[in-house]
């Protein structure tokens, strides 16, 4: 069973970051190796994310986005100005994020693999 939680603190002022008015590149493009899409269409796009212990990923912007964690996870997450946040999330933990442009480096002991279900902007306008 999925555990969904409530991010407190500096995780979530990095999860709901608006980050810069110049938007990073995707991720998938800036990070290939990390970053695999599993599937999109007109409303999300599924990121497969696989990060090496003490792998990084370079600056990268996401719209919205729901996280899982399919495995433990330390993280640290750089924003655009410099500020850094580390996170730690347990197998199965799910969180929301607003958009964010960060840079992710794994500082726990293990790979870190999150799926990311990006939320497309028509999905919102819909409503």
């Amino acid at each position: 069973m999925k555990k969904t939680i409530l991010l407190v603190g500096g995780f979530v002022a990095v999860c709901l970051g608006i980050g810069s008015s110049v938007w990073a590149q995707d991720p998938v493009r800036v990070a290939p190796e990390i970053y695999r899409v599993q599937l999109e269409n007109g409303r999300v796009r599924v990121l497969d994310i696989h990060v090496k212990r003490d792998g990084m990923s370079p600056t990268h912007s996401h719209p919205a986005y729901v996280a899982v964690a399919l495995s433990p996870c330390k993280v640290r997450f750089t924003l655009p100005d410099g500020k850094t946040t580390e996170g730690e999330m347990k197998f199965g933990d799910v969180f929301w994020s607003g958009p964010t442009t960060h840079s992710v480096e794994n500082v726990g002991s293990s790979e870190c693999h999150v799926l990311n279900i990006e939320l497309k902007e028509t999905a919102a306008k819909e409503k």
